[in-house]
């Protein structure tokens, strides 16, 4: 039986190689984007299983009413993947109200208004499946996205948060923590803030230790993706690419390590 899942940020990047993934296997796909005219080939290679929206996930009515919409298109949502989002690259000095304010109401807010919109559907068909794209800085962070680690954080908070709230209701929920890939994250889609040069050194090590990381493939992605919308039981986090794995193990052994150091000053804050 196939199933209908709805995706946004299908322009580029994994939003377009999933839906590309779905339709090719069968499946339905209702696709948004901010400029319709990206969607056109999907439409034309897929006249009767592909449903074009036009969306900015920022404007919270209209995540409703795009859901709502694929809803009632395809009669029954099983996946939900929130796709849309972009890097900033900037120093935690160098932000703007305005940058930090746009890299959450994209990132956090459009990913929470529209798993919002789709949970009474969900759970009114005692079954889905809601896929959060975070990252590896998701979990860790690196100097000059911290704006991006803020959303990236605040979105794997909630939906752990979330997974616990909607077992019961069979709806699973599962962040993707992808490492470097080739789309165009860190191009065209990024933003940058006025770069002080105060920064500079740090900026160039930074850029350095980016680009000696291994970079996947989009299109990889595809068949990882459908066995995890198959599994019977789907992860909560799973990393995409070689790297995410050694990095995190390394930061959260750093972790353990330093908390079991301060041990005592823990203790003792409790009057221990």
């Amino acid at each position: 039986m196939s199933k209908v899942w709805f995706i946004t940020g299908v322009s580029r990047g994994f939003g377009r190689e999933w839906a590309i993934a779905a339709l090719e296997r069968g499946d339905r796909v209702a696709g948004t984007a901010r400029k319709m005219s990206t969607l056109d080939d999907l439409t034309a290679a897929h006249p009767d299983t592909f449903l074009a929206l036009h969306l900015d996930v920022t404007d919270r009515d209209a995540d409703f009413a795009a859901v709502q919409q694929a809803a009632q298109h395809f009669g029954r949502l099983d996946i939900v993947v929130n796709n849309a989002g972009y890097g900033h690259f900037g120093m935690i000095e160098e932000l703007t109200e305005q940058e930090v304010r746009a890299q959450l109401e994209t990132n956090l807010f459009g990913a929470l208004w529209v798993t919002q919109a789709a949970l009474p559907i969900l759970r009114a068909q005692g079954s889905g499946h809601i896929i959060q794209v975070s990252s590896i800085g998701g979990i860790s962070a690196f100097p000059n996205v911290g704006a991006y680690h803020a959303s990236k954080w605040a979105l794997e908070g909630f939906s752990q948060s979330l997974a616990q709230e909607v077992a019961d209701f069979g709806i699973h929920v599962t962040l993707i923590e992808p490492g470097g890939f080739s789309t165009d994250w860190a191009g065209p889609s990024a933003k940058r803030s006025t770069p002080n040069p105060a920064y500079d050194a740090v900026r160039d090590i930074r850029e350095k230790q980016r680009a000696a990381r291994s970079v996947g493939e989009p299109t990889g992605t595809r068949e990882a993706i459908l066995q995890i919308v198959d599994a019977e039981k789907p992860p909560l986090r799973i990393f995409f690419g070689v790297d995410p794995l050694g990095i995190a193990t390394a930061d959260y052994e750093s972790r353990l390590a330093q908390w079991r150091e301060w041990d005592t000053v823990s203790k003792l804050a409790q009057g221990q």
